[in-house]
Order: structure tokens, then C-alpha cells, then sequence
């Protein structure tokens, strides 16, 4: 008898590009003995879960316009995950922020990807913050989430540097395909009981 597989649970609010990495991943066997639950928008135009579809992956669509403030959508969205029995929940491009009722539900099982270096630039529009602030490199996190914004512990990193000729959708784009390597490894790891934390680090165990 195997062991039972690590379930994952994807949040998104658009595109889903990071849950296409992953999902392929899965596929390749890259990520062994894991599979995504579900999938959760609060949007229902989100072209993630056309994605998702394609790879038989159960969509679920939970607006947020429907409920009274955001305690009573993650209230909604706890009871969801834990009916999938879900280990993992990655937030892919889920434009909300998460309330302590999911934090506390799920402790440090709820990874996030931010494309800056943290805790440089954190919050919306990354990208561009790094690039008018006018660095050399920048990159993206991946990190457990905490209950404030973009602090969780640090997983993993991923540098790119700022070339001469860089405009910000060319430094986006870079930094998008690192990302979608990064949060890959990040899964693999804790899919494979790699990852222990200790205070605010993160120990990935040989």
C-alpha cells in the first residue's frame, strides 16, 4: 500500500499561470504522489478555470460579492477546503487578502508567490515598485503566508536581474517565468516533507 497523495487546493482570481506549472508538473512527475483537489476563483470569468478543466481538475467558483465581509468568505472557504481534505493551498494569482480565520486553518500550509525579493517591495504592483526604484536584480518569493502582508516565512528565491534595456513588461515576463519554476520546487518540497519551520526560517531538510 502506497501512501495517500498529498491533495493541494489552488486559489485564483485570473490567469492561472502558476497553476498551469504546477499541474504540469504533476503530470510529468515532477511533484510525485500529488494532486490538486480543487480549484477555487472568486471570480467566475478567471481563465484559470478553463485551465483547470482541461486537466480534469474539479473548478470551483466562490464570489466573494456574496458574502457580508471577508470573515464570512473565508469562513465559507475553510469549510470548502476542508471538505476536499486539502494539505496544501497555494495562491496563484487570488487577488484577496486572507483573513486569520484561513491563516489559522491552515499554519504553515497556505503558500503564497510574490514577484519581488522580500521583504523588498512587498504589496500590489512589485514589478513595477522594483523597477522605478531602480535596482540591479529583483526576482520573486515564494513564502508560507502569515497574517501580515507578503511577511510569511521565505521558502524560496529567485533572482533576476534588472538589464539596461528592460522595460517593465519585459522585466515582468522574466520574472513571470521564474516564478513558475520556483513555486514548482517550492510544492515539491513540502509535497515531499522537505520543509520544516523554525521561528520566521524556513529549513529544507537534505
Amino acid at each position: 500500500m502506497g501512501t495517500a497523495p498529498i491533495k493541494l487546493a489552488v486559489l485564483v482570481s485570473g490567469n492561472g499561470s502558476n497553476f498551469q506549472a504546477i499541474i504540469d508538473a504533476i503530470e510529468a512527475g515532477r511533484i510525485p504522489n500529488t494532486r490538486v483537489a480543487c480549484l477555487i476563483s472568486n471570480k467566475s470569468e478567471a481563465f484559470a478555470l478553463e485551465r483547470a478543466r482541461k486537466h480534469n481538475v474539479k473548478t470551483i467558483v466562490l464570489d466573494h460579492k456574496a458574502y457580508p465581509n471577508r470573515q464570512a468568505y473565508d469562513t465559507a472557504l475553510v469549510e470548502l477546503l476542508r471538505q476536499h481534505e486539502v494539505d496544501l493551498v497555494i495562491l496563484a494569482g487570488f487577488m484577496r487578502l486572507l483573513s486569520p480565520i484561513m491563516i489559522d486553518a491552515f499554519p504553515n500550509a497556505i503558500m503564497n508567490i510574490h514577484p519581488a525579493l522580500l521583504p523588498a517591495f512587498p504589496g500590489l504592483d512589485a514589478q513595477q515598485q522594483a523597477f522605478d526604484y531602480g535596482v540591479r536584480y529583483t526576482g520573486c518569493t515564494v513564502h508560507f503566508v502569515d497574517k501580515g502582508t507578503d511577511t510569511g516565512p521565505i521558502i524560496l528565491q529567485s533572482v533576476v536581474p534588472v538589464l539596461g534595456s528592460d522595460t517593465i513588461e519585459s522585466l515582468t515576463q522574466r520574472i513571470h517565468g521564474e516564478e513558475h519554476r520556483t513555486y514548482v520546487e517550492a510544492v515539491r518540497l513540502f509535497c515531499a516533507g522537505r520543509l520544516k519551520v523554525e521561528g520566521r526560517k524556513v529549513i529544507i531538510n537534505e
